[in-house]
C-alpha cells in the first residue's frame, strides 16, 4: 500500500499505463437544459470550479492557539462523539460540507430536510441533502445547561474540537428518517446505527477542531481534505476534474465508464482531464466490502494498468454512507464540488440499497441521475449519466448494454460477485482484473467459519 501512496497521490515516476481497449459507442447523457456540456473542439478554462459558497471552509485551530483551547476545553461539558460523529467532524472540518462551518443548527437543519439546500446571507442557495447533525440525550443537555460552548471528545475522552454558540433543538427522528430516505420502514442501515438509538435533542454550533481527526489504520495519507486535493489537481494541470465514488471492488464496467469519460471529455476539447476515484471511507453497512480491503483491491486495478496511474487520483472520502438513494447522491456530488470535481459520473441506483423489507429495490434506479440533473445548488455541476454496463459474452469483456441484443449480455449483480469469491469460484474472463479478484477472494477466505461456527470479524487487508 505504500508504493501505491506514492505512485497514485505523489508525483508518479512510472510511465502511464494505455487504458484498455473499450467500444467506441457510449452512452450520451440526459438533454439537461441546466447542465449543457461544452461542444466539442471548444478552447476550455483551466481553473478549477470554485467551492460552494465561493470559499473552502476549514475549521482547524492555528497551532499557536491549540494550547489555550485546550484550556479553554477542559473547563465546558463534554459530548462523546460516537464513531459516526467523528466522521462527520472530519467531513466538517475539511470543507466536504462548505459552507457549513459546524453541526447544523435548527434553520440548516429544517432547509436540509425539506428544500434539500441552504440558501446563504446573499441570497444564493447551494445544495445540502443529507442532515449533518450531533444528537445529544437529556442528561447531556442538562449537563450543557447554559453554556454557550461545549467540548467533543471521542470515544478514549481525548480532546477533539469546541462547539461554539450553541443551539439546541429537538430531534424530530421520525421526520428526519421519512424525509431523508422516503420510508420509516425498520431496518435502514443508517438508521439503525446512528439514529434509532441517539438522544431527542440535536446541538448545532460553530465547530473549531483542535486535533484533525486520524484513524491510524495505515490508510491516513489517502485521506486527501478537499484543499490537498485541489493542490494536487492544480500540480497535475487539470483542466476537468472528473469525480467517480464507490464503495464496491472496482470492476471492468467501472473503468468502462471512467475510461469514456476522459475520453469524451478530450473530445470536448479538454487537454488534461484527471478522475478522482473516491471510495467512500466513513461507516458502510455490515455486508459491504471493508474499506482496507477495497483499497488494496484499487491498488491492483491500477497496477494492471485498468486505470492510469498519470491522470488518476485515488483519494478516501470520509463521509458515512446513508444508503438513501437520490437523496444522499445530491451530498456526494455536491461534496466533490468542494474537492475540485466539475464533472460527476454517475449510474444505476447511486446510493441504493434493497427495500429492508420486501423484494425490491427500495428507490427506482433512474431517478437518482434525473434529480442529480434538477437538484437546487447544483447547477454548476455537469452530470454525466451512463446506462448500465454488462458482460458482452461475444467480446468476453465489460460494454455498455445494448438492448438491440440483449442475449448477448450477462449482468453479474453484486450478490452474484461475491458468491463467486466466497465460493473461490472466478468471474468470466474480463469481468475484473485478475489481481483485483484474488483481493476479494481473500476477503471473503478471512471471513471462513471458525471452529465454533461463528463468523470472525473482517481482518484488516
Amino acid at each position: 500500500m505504500a508504493a501505491m501512496a506514492s505512485l497514485y497521490l505523489k508525483t508518479s515516476t512510472q510511465l502511464p499505463h494505455s487504458f484498455p481497449k473499450l467500444p467506441k459507442t457510449f452512452d450520451p447523457p440526459l438533454n439537461l437544459p441546466r447542465r449543457r456540456l461544452p461542444a466539442p473542439r471548444t478552447r476550455i478554462s483551466a481553473s478549477l470550479i470554485d467551492p460552494d459558497g465561493g470559499k473552502l471552509v476549514q475549521l482547524f485551530v492555528k497551532e499557536s492557539d491549540k494550547e489555550w483551547k485546550l484550556q479553554q476545553a477542559s473547563h465546558l461539558p463534554k459530548i462523546k462523539l460516537s464513531k459516526i460523529d467523528l466522521q462527520w467532524v472530519h467531513v466538517l472540518s475539511e470543507g466536504w460540507a462548505s459552507p457549513l462551518k459546524g453541526f447544523m443548527r435548527e434553520s440548516e437543519f429544517l432547509q436540509t430536510l425539506h428544500f434539500n439546500s441552504l440558501r446563504l446571507e446573499n441570497g444564493s442557495v447551494v445544495n445540502m441533502s443529507v442532515p449533518v447533525v450531533l444528537a445529544i440525550d437529556d442528561a447531556q443537555k442538562s449537563r450543557v445547561g447554559s453554556f454557550t460552548s461545549v467540548a467533543l471528545v471521542d470515544e478514549k475522552d481525548d480532546m477533539v474540537a469546541i462547539l461554539n454558540d450553541i443551539e439546541i433543538y429537538k430531534h424530530n427522528k421520525e421526520e428526519r428518517i421519512a424525509r431523508t430516505w422516503g420510508t420509516t420502514a425498520p431496518g435502514l442501515p443508517y438508521v439503525e446505527e446512528a439514529i434509532t438509538h441517539a438522544g431527542n435533542w440535536l446541538i448545532g454550533g460553530d465547530l473549531e477542531v483542535i486535533n484533525p481527526v486520524k484513524y491510524d489504520d495505515g490508510l491516513d495519507r489517502f485521506r486527501l481534505s478537499p484543499a490537498q486535493l485541489r493542490d494536487e489537481f492544480d500540480r497535475r494541470n487539470a483542466d476537468a476534474v472528473f469525480a467517480f465514488q464507490l464503495r464496491n471492488p472496482v470492476h471492468n464496467g467501472h473503468a468502462l465508464l471512467m475510461t469514456d469519460t476522459r475520453r469524451r471529455l478530450l473530445r470536448m476539447g479538454y487537454k488534461n482531464p484527471i478522475l478522482l476515484l473516491h471510495p467512500l471511507g466513513g461507516y458502510t453497512k455490515a455486508d459491504d466490502v471493508p474499506l482496507s480491503w477495497r483499497m488494496k483491491q484499487h491498488e491492483k486495478v491500477l497496477e494492471d494498468g485498468v486505470l492510469d496511474p498519470e491522470t488518476t487520483v485515488v483519494s478516501i472520502f470520509p463521509s458515512p454512507m446513508h444508503y438513501a438513494g437520490p437523496t444522499e447522491v445530491q451530498w456526494h456530488a455536491k461534496a466533490r464540488i468542494n474537492a475540485g470535481a466539475n464533472f460527476y459520473i454517475v449510474g444505476r441506483d447511486p446510493a441504493g440499497m434493497s427495500h429492508p423489507l420486501e423484494k425490491r429495490d427500495l428507490y427506482d434506479a433512474d431517478h437518482g441521475k434525473k434529480v442529480l440533473s434538477m437538484a437546487p445548488g447544483l447547477e454548476r455541476l455537469n452530470i454525466l449519466p451512463f446506462k448500465v454496463a454488462a458482460y458482452d459474452k461475444t467480446q468476453s469483456k465489460m460494454a455498455f448494454f445494448d438492448p438491440s441484443r440483449a442475449q448477448d449480455f450477462l449482468f453479474i449483480s453484486g450478490t452474484k460477485m461475491r458468491t463467486l469469491a466466497k465460493n473461490r469460484e472466478s468471474p468470466p474472463d474480463g469481468f475484473m482484473c485478475p489481481s483485483g479478484w484474488k483481493v476479494l477472494v481473500e476477503y471473503y477466505d478471512s471471513l471462513s467459519p471458525s471452529e465454533n461456527g461463528r463468523l470472525p470479524e473482517p481482518i484488516p487487508a
